[in-house]
């Protein structure tokens, strides 16, 4: 008896060993093995050459790409949980399924947004780099590297899915009040775990907020959500946290709000031009910069590559995946 054809598969980035070999075992892979991006021509070449194609958030699946897979292409596997990056009209329109990672990549991220919540107020990389450069020389002082305490201050959540529940968690047990806007309210019983107040109004909420979280998808509606007029209801003392997406915020607008002291500082992981990162925003101390690491764990890249795989499976076996990405819905979980 003939064996199963295998699927083509091709994976435009490379991936954590554990899911290579995975992929290679399930699957005929046509992988991309160098650390950098496809080219647009490789792009196009291995859309047109498999039947499911393994994005990342590096990698422009528009209408071009998805009409290059012809009569071939017929999932987009996406490696991540968000997928603006995909034409997701043009890929029903097709009749090409899209499916993404989501619930694995919460807690790390989670982590991440803490970690900034903390890094900017207390100073730690400003702090870190003085000692590096000798800056400790007359050891310590009672005003020396002064910055502001979390607890007891309101943190206001844009985006209240998985992630945005997770980094409220984290902060109230760091004593900070929680506060959030979404399009609708969370239910009563997450609200009540996490005592968080919702604000239907994002203008009213943002001027009464000591810090903001970033935790929302892109999406038309919110590509610039956070603009100059926003900024400006902030209090002077206020810190802006993303590690959603770089194109929610007005990137221009948030230098001139730093620059002039309007804003008090800024954690973030993810750019509006990304991976290009504006040049004022690296001099400024008042502003801690990452390199779009919030899922960067082993422990998460290897779940999300077994979700995609997970997806892949059941796709070839003519089951619906459990992560499908519905043109015009959210995914069950993601609020904003």
């Amino acid at each position: 008896m003939a064996s199963k054809t295998k699927t083509k598969v091709g994976i435009t980035r490379k991936l954590p060993l554990p899911t290579k070999q995975r992929m290679q075992t399930l699957f005929d892979v046509q992988m991309n093995e160098s650390d950098g991006a496809l080219t647009r021509h490789d792009l196009l070449n291995m859309a047109a050459s498999c039947t499911v194609l393994c994005p990342t958030v590096t990698d422009t699946i528009d209408e071009e790409v998805i009409k290059a897979g012809g009569n071939t292409l017929k999932l987009l596997a996406n490696f991540g949980a968000g997928t603006d990056h995909i034409d997701l009209k043009s890929a029903s329109e097709n009749n090409i399924m899209v499916t993404n990672t989501p619930d694995v990549l919460t807690e790390d991220t989670a982590d991440l947004t803490m970690a900034l919540l903390l890094a900017v107020p207390r100073r730690i990389i400003e702090g870190a780099e003085l000692l590096r450069q000798g800056g400790y020389e007359e050891g310590w002082s009672p005003t020396w590297m002064m910055g502001r305490s979390l607890g007891g201050k309101k943190l206001g959540i844009v985006g209240m899915g998985r992630i945005g529940q997770a980094v409220a968690a984290r902060a109230r047990t760091f004593g900070m009040e929680i506060h959030y806007h979404n399009r609708h309210p969370v239910s009563s019983a997450i609200s009540d775990t996490l005592q968080a107040l919702y604000w239907p109004d994002l203008k009213a909420m943002m001027a009464e907020m000591d810090f903001i979280s970033l935790n929302c998808p892109l999406s038309d509606q919110t590509h610039h959500l956070i603009d100059e007029e926003l900024l400006s209801r902030m209090p002077d003392h206020a810190v802006l946290i993303n590690t959603a997406r770089g194109k929610l915020i007005d990137e221009q607008a948030l230098v001139k709000a730093l620059q002039t002291r309007k804003l008090a500082g800024a954690g973030l992981d993810v750019y509006e031009f990304e991976p290009k990162v504006t040049p004022e925003l690296l001099k400024m101390k008042q502003v801690v910069a990452l390199p779009h690491m919030g899922s960067s764990t082993l422990e998460a890249r290897t779940a999300m590559g077994e979700r995609m795989i997970i997806n892949i499976k059941a796709f070839e076996d003519g089951h619906k995946p459990p992560d499908r990405v519905i043109h015009g819905l959210m995914q069950a979980g993601e609020h904003f």
